[in-house]
């Protein structure tokens, strides 16, 4: 799009009109030459070129972040970061168990009574009094089965008929007194127990 400017008409005064560079009123071009028309679409194409690098310059300027916001720049405001809250749990600690203590005892074997002679003994057998049953007189409910109940004191273990000091065959209940150093034979009784 070309535009042609008319060339300006001069002022009706009478003083000298100033030259410029681009006609008339204005200084005249290098060697005296006065501008023409092609000096008008030159500064046209200037001025066209200067305002639209201005636009584009503010342009550029409001959506630089860095504009001055005091100046009527656009300022964008950034969005607030989350908070971010870090939980620690913290770890606990169960008491530790008391150590075990292990604490050895020597048991003292409680002092048994040596085993004296018996005051009741089976109504089966042979005994040495004062060393296998005890001296006293002692008590038997009687023969064990029908055959009956036979006893016997003797001197000594001999077994022949001299050695015997008393003997007896029950049907019943029976009592008998032994001495020590006596031996006592006792056959097919009920138990003996000691009464005195």
């Amino acid at each position: 799009m070309s535009f042609q400017h008319p060339a300006p008409q001069p002022a009706p005064h009478s003083g000298p009109v100033p030259q410029g560079p681009y006609g008339v009123g204005m200084p005249a071009g290098p060697g005296g030459a006065t501008p023409g028309p092609k000096s008008g679409k030159r500064w046209l194409k200037y001025g066209a070129v200067s305002l639209v690098s201005l636009f584009i310059g503010v342009g550029i300027g409001s959506s630089d972040g860095s504009a001055d916001p005091g100046k009527g720049a656009s300022t964008t405001k950034a969005a607030p970061r989350p908070a971010v809250t870090v939980t620690k749990t913290a770890e606990a600690h169960a008491p530790q168990p008391a150590p075990t203590v292990t604490e050895t005892v020597t048991a003292k074997p409680k002092k048994t009574r040596k085993p004296g002679p018996a005051t009741s003994f089976s109504g089966e057998g042979e005994y040495l009094v004062g060393e296998d049953i005890k001296a006293g007189t002692y008590k038997t409910s009687g023969p064990a089965d029908e055959f009956g109940c036979y006893w016997e004191r003797a001197k000594d273990a001999s077994g022949e008929f001299g050695s015997i000091i008393a003997n007896n065959n029950l049907e019943g209940p029976g009592r008998v007194t032994l001495n020590n150093g006596e031996y006592f034979k006792t056959n097919r009784c009920e138990e003996w127990k000691r009464v005195g």
